[in-house]
């Protein structure tokens, strides 16, 4: 409707894709072919319901064909791929073509929220994600092609943990809003 070259980007998560939201807002991107990346965090679990007890597909990004649309599954561990492929389907919705499902195939190591003991998994397999922790992935190709060091991949780790800590520091020492904040910037779509 502007007229520029902006793409929505909307996260979801396995679960969400078993909900009347998703099947209609990829309905609404194809036939109006909107400049919108779908991507799908699947994590394999919908809080504590394993995707393959509510859905038949190995690849929830298979469901991208019934709306006329692109869809690609692919390591969400691999920040490499997703840059490249989230890359690619921005350069398709820029020249007029529409969105893309991509489904990031990753894992939640833990629990859903705080007190999920996750007996809904086994040790083997968290222990088996683990060691396919993006971040730690990434690091070890930075430092294997000559990017950093194990010292730099340290410092930056440091100067992160400190910026959470002082961002902790803040919000705790913060003030309460007043309770009017809480109509500010929120909009409704009234139907009639």
């Amino acid at each position: 409707m502007r007229g520029t070259d902006q793409v929505a980007v909307c996260f979801f998560s396995d679960g969400a894709t078993n909900t009347t939201r998703f099947h209609e807002g990829l309905n609404m991107g194809a036939i109006w072919d909107l400049p919108v990346i779908y991507i799908i965090e699947n994590n394999g679990y919908a809080e504590a319901t394993s995707i393959s007890d509510v859905c038949k597909l190995e690849n929830l990004s298979d469901r991208a064909i019934s709306y006329g649309i692109p869809g690609e599954t692919i390591d969400g561990n691999d920040v490499i791929a997703v840059y490249e492929t989230v890359g690619k389907a921005i350069k398709r919705a820029q020249k007029g073509e529409g969105p893309t499902l991509i489904e990031c195939k990753t894992y939640r190591i833990y629990g859903h929220e705080e007190g999920d003991e996750q007996t809904y998994k086994t040790k083997e397999e968290i222990e088996k994600w683990v060691k396919k922790d993006a971040i730690e992935r990434f690091k070890q190709k930075l430092i294997k092609d000559g990017i950093f060091t194990e010292e730099d991949a340290d410092k930056i780790n440091q100067e992160v943990m400190n910026e959470v800590e002082e961002a902790v520091k803040f919000a705790e020492s913060s003030p309460y809003p007043d309770p009017e904040e809480t109509l500010e910037d929120v909009y409704t779509y009234e139907r009639g």
